[in-house]
């Protein structure tokens, strides 16, 4: 059980977080700096995303709880959510729409804003902490385990952070691309799999 979520939990959140699709994102907005301020735009980015989807993996349920929403009907919606994402990725539509949230920065450091948030730590990211954590109420070890997998998929992060220059060079365009999109068609599965899973617990169609 524990394989099966680990497993579950890191194809969740590396397909939506796409630690290669950030890294030319990363390359564009460090552009120019030393590698001692990039290193610490990394460190800062990671840690900030990592503390905000921490937030969201302990007290997303109790928070839906509080205004009235029930798990099965977040984990319909959140599916629906991921799978928007997936044809973005499928159709090379989500590049542009992050380059331009790049292009929004005002220049200055871009470790927060919008590296950690919305890059790093964007919608599909938060809602995947809540769908995984939610469906493992009560079960805390189960909750530390996706808080532990969801801290090593930011770890790769990091690392491809630092090594950016050298992923791209080996990549091309044309390979980042070809990963993305093979990155899309998990995560499509994986949202079909939310939605029934929220259809099931309403006892809907027989599931």
């Amino acid at each position: 059980m524990e394989l099966e979520l680990a497993i579950s939990a890191f194809v969740t959140l590396f397909v939506i977080i796409d630690p290669i699709g950030l890294t030319p994102l990363f390359v564009a907005m460090t552009a120019g700096k030393t590698s001692a301020q990039r290193r610490s735009i990394a460190i800062r980015a990671v840690l900030t995303g990592a503390g905000i989807l921490a937030v969201f993996g302990v007290a997303g349920e109790f928070m839906l709880t509080k205004i009235g929403i029930g798990m099965p009907a977040f984990r319909i919606s959140g599916g629906i959510l991921l799978f928007l994402t997936a044809i973005e990725m499928l159709f090379e539509k989500r590049t542009p729409r992050r380059e331009k949230t790049a292009e929004d920065d005002d220049g200055n450091d871009p470790a927060v804003f919008p590296l950690a948030m919305p890059l790093i730590s964007g919608p599909g990211a938060m809602t995947s902490m809540i769908l995984l954590t939610g469906q493992y109420s009560g079960d805390v070890g189960s909750q530390v385990l996706v808080h532990v997998v969801m801290l090593s998929v930011l770890l790769i992060v990091f690392l491809m952070f630092m090594t950016s220059g050298v992923l791209e060079r080996v990549l091309g365009h044309t390979g980042i691309n070809l990963v993305t999109r093979l990155m899309g068609m998990f995560l499509a599965a994986l949202s079909v799999q939310f939605v029934l899973d929220g259809v099931r617990a309403y006892g809907l169609f027989g599931l």
